[in-house]
């Protein structure tokens, strides 16, 4: 199936976001895929491993008419995925591929009308969080709510399976829009399903947008309401190719059913570069790093929120870890005095390096500013000196003369304090990142290690 032409065709003034149930827009859907909803059980546990959207789509519909628990798989999983899965669930009904690995017969069973969404982050680690219609439509309701809409239509091309590419088709499904998917291949190479209005809306994370702006995607763009932008950190460099387009810089994660916070388009022509304010469904603080008192305007601290969109734990037994009524999810940043967030790392990757505190990802737009890098990760290993030492792994912009340490050191200096520039450096042809555009820290560690005698490491002064 090259895509999927998903649409209602409802007037807005038909739906109302706020405690719509499944059943009371059950009967308002045209979509094509309808015909492929099924008879499920009730109350049954389900796991929807399915790669095409139609079939996902009707899948995730009978699932949620028939009150049942729904575990959502990533059909590209492996082998090696697999194994972490299948101790974690036991569902009665598999709707789509049949894993390769036998799954466990006596696991706890999930609750009815439970969601259970993977999520590995940048860890590696599978693990499931648990939602239900009722915290996936306060986020969708919200979205709602800040850019002002009843109605929007969303072009996905981000997959169904992630909270990514789910709150897409919620948003639709609750406001009566429509829905298009694409693979992102298939956008890239250059075929283009609809013209857009200022109904619709792209969500892509940063490698997408470049490999957009390349095949000369800007004017399809520009005509979008908002190109939703997030993932991961972008670049200053693509930021100021995108100047002219309505980019929504965005901040969420699996555990608050995507945003939290995001930018206005019209805040990004005019030059703004935060992740805008939060949501209208979002409470968001800025605490101190080792205490729960609100910091000042400008001060970095550990980000806190409180939503109605917070999934419920981590399945089985694990609770999301509130402390207070608030919900820190790993993360740094501060709120200007605009009451945008601004983030500038992840607590737990936060790099000491001789007793100073060095974040991954402010090293990382320096690095890409210089414009002699495609692509970078950034982390800390072990030093005997330093106690931590900051390591990079690049790839080297196209050209006649590769960057080297050397002149990225240069090139860096400029921009950053001397304490702050990398001590392992290590070239790769690509760094390897999942369709979100989240890298695998313990792999890109471990590939440090393995190729210590590969590492070009000059200098150990503090500057260098």
């Amino acid at each position: 199936m090259a895509a999927a032409r998903l649409a209602h065709g409802q007037e807005p003034s038909d739906f109302s976001a706020a405690g719509q149930s499944p059943h009371e827009i059950w009967g308002t859907l045209t979509a094509p895929w309808c015909s492929q909803v099924q008879a499920i059980p009730p109350n049954s546990v389900i796991l929807i491993n399915e790669p095409q959207p139609e079939a996902f789509l009707a899948h995730l519909w009978s699932g949620l008419l028939a009150n049942a628990a729904i575990i959502l798989a990533n059909p590209s999983w492996q082998q090696q995925e697999w194994q972490q899965v299948a101790p974690q669930i036991s569902p009665d009904i598999v709707l789509g591929q049949g894993p390769p690995v036998k799954l466990a017969a006596h696991n706890p069973r999930p609750q009815p009308g439970q969601i259970l969404i993977a999520t590995g982050g940048s860890s590696g680690h599978i693990k499931f969080v648990v939602h239900t219609w009722a915290t996936l439509s306060a986020a969708a309701q919200g979205f709602l709510d800040h850019f002002g809409l009843t109605r929007v239509n969303s072009y996905c091309v981000l997959p169904l399976h992630h909270v990514s590419g789910l709150m897409q088709a919620l948003r639709v499904w609750l406001c009566g829009g429509r829905l298009m998917i694409q693979p992102f291949k298939q956008l890239a190479a250059g075929t283009r399903l609809v013209a857009p209005d200022k109904s619709w809306f792209i969500s892509l994370v940063p490698t997408q947008l470049q490999r957009l702006l390349n095949a000369d995607a800007g004017h399809w763009l520009q005509q979008f309401h908002g190109v939703l932008l997030g993932g991961a950190p972008a670049w200053p460099h693509l930021l100021a190719q995108a100047k002219t387009l309505p980019i929504a810089l965005t901040y969420g994660m699996s555990e608050t059913a995507a945003q939290v916070a995001t930018l206005p388009p019209q805040d990004f022509y005019q030059g703004v570069r935060s992740n805008g304010p939060p949501l209208p469904h979002v409470q968001l603080a800025i605490h101190g790093l080792d205490t729960p008192e609100v910091q000042p305007a400008g001060t970095v601290g550990r980000i806190a929120l409180r939503t109605p969109s917070l999934g419920l734990g981590y399945w089985p037994h694990n609770p999301i870890a509130i402390e207070n009524q608030w919900f820190y999810p790993d993360d740094l940043g501060y709120l200007d005095t605009q009451g945008h967030l601004h983030v500038v790392g992840r607590n737990s990757q936060k790099i000491i390096t001789g007793g100073e505190n060095v974040f991954p990802a402010e090293v990382e737009a320096a690095l890409l500013a210089t414009g002699l890098v495609t692509d970078v990760w950034v982390g800390g290993l072990a030093d005997q000196l330093w106690g931590q030492a900051v390591a990079v792994v690049y790839v080297s912009k196209s050209g006649p003369q590769p960057a080297t340490p050397k002149a990225l050191k240069i090139a860096l200096k400029p921009l950053l304090s001397g304490y702050k520039h990398p001590k392992y450096w290590h070239s790769v042809d690509r760094i390897p990142r999942n369709p979100q555009g989240k890298v695998n820290r313990q792999q890109m560690v471990a590939l440090l290690h393995e190729s210590t005698a590969a590492v070009d490491r000059p200098g150990r002064g503090a500057g260098g």
